[in-house]
């Protein structure tokens, strides 16, 4: 069964898990974790969300984020 939407409030900070498949390892060695965090602060730029936390686990990551402000929005 596929994930309820999740309820976007803007100002609002989420906690987001991303999990690797089957339980499988996100992060093979401490290069590949180095560029998920390059990737995650440039992506949080990018799409205007404020970046508070994270944790980068083997198989999986926790993120903290509080999206933009509704004005100028894409969906």
């Amino acid at each position: 069964m596929a994930r309820l939407p999740r309820l976007d409030l803007p100002g609002i900070a989420q906690h987001i898990i991303q999990r690797g498949n089957d339980r499988q390892a996100c992060f093979a060695d401490d290069a590949d974790n180095l560029h998920y965090r390059q990737e995650l602060g440039e992506a949080a730029l990018k799409h205007g969300c404020a970046l508070h936390a994270y944790v980068l686990m083997t198989n999986h990551a926790h993120l903290l984020l509080t999206p933009r402000p509704e004005r100028g929005r894409r969906k």
